[in-house]
């Protein structure tokens, strides 16, 4: 039972830094560059792909032993599709103003290659469970990513934050980061600090077996400890 628990805990924590869709796979390029103008419009777009990626795990792993093998992308798509079309209708009738500012890029998370990368590698070959906690945490890592990525072009880029002017920065905004090159050096910029925090290793000892032909054994500490 540990055990379950732990792998089901992995699965929902794996998505935010250690296999995070944007940040790490490089995956959902479009709409990461596309609408993270704004704070808001980066958490908006992931929630709706959490939702779709949410619903179609779901099912696909609900139907994975019935979908035959032939027609299981096209059986993918329809799913996703019709989760998209669910939540474009919701946020069409509910938040307008979001609908608005995603325009098309809303549509395109039927393509988007997160959610049916994880309906092809993991849903169609894992329980409804585990698929359902893998979606949340990839869901979580990809909206975490946009927001911080849409968090920092609004406040360099416009001056503001979540429709909150920032003092100083209002008044002297660095118009590149709205714009298509700043989204890329942004981005850049986070892909890297990430990939410094996820490669960063405690340093170790390393067992030499002959101290006196190791071109470093003046300042290594073993030595001075087996004397």
């Amino acid at each position: 039972m540990a055990d379950k628990k732990n792998s089901l805990a992995s699965e929902l924590t794996k998505g935010i830094i250690k296999e995070n869709p944007t940040l790490v796979m490089l995956l959902g390029m479009c709409p990461t560059l596309a609408v993270t103008t704004q704070a808001m419009n980066g958490i908006g777009m992931g929630l709706a792909t959490t939702f779709v990626l949410l619903g179609s795990n779901i099912v696909v792993s609900a139907l994975r032993k019935v979908i035959p093998d032939k027609v299981r992308i096209p059986a993918f798509i329809v799913i996703i599709a019709s989760f998209v079309t669910l939540i474009g209708f919701l946020l069409e009738g509910f938040v307008p103003s979001l609908y608005d500012s995603l325009g098309i890029y809303l549509t395109l998370i039927t393509v988007n290659c997160i959610i049916f990368g994880r309906a092809e590698m993991f849903a169609s070959k894992n329980n409804v469970i585990a698929s359902a906690c893998d979606a949340i945490g990839m869901g979580i890592g990809f909206t975490l990513a946009l927001f911080i990525m849409g968090s920092i072009r609004e406040i360099l880029g416009a001056g503001q934050w979540m429709g909150m002017n920032i003092p100083v920065m209002h008044d002297n905004p660095m118009l590149l980061f709205i714009m298509p090159a700043g989204g890329f050096f942004t981005l850049g910029c986070i892909i890297a600090a990430v990939n410094k925090l996820k490669n960063k290793k405690p340093p170790q000892e390393i067992e030499c077996g002959s101290c006196d032909k190791c071109p470093m054994s003046d300042k290594c500490s073993s030595k001075e400890d087996k004397s």
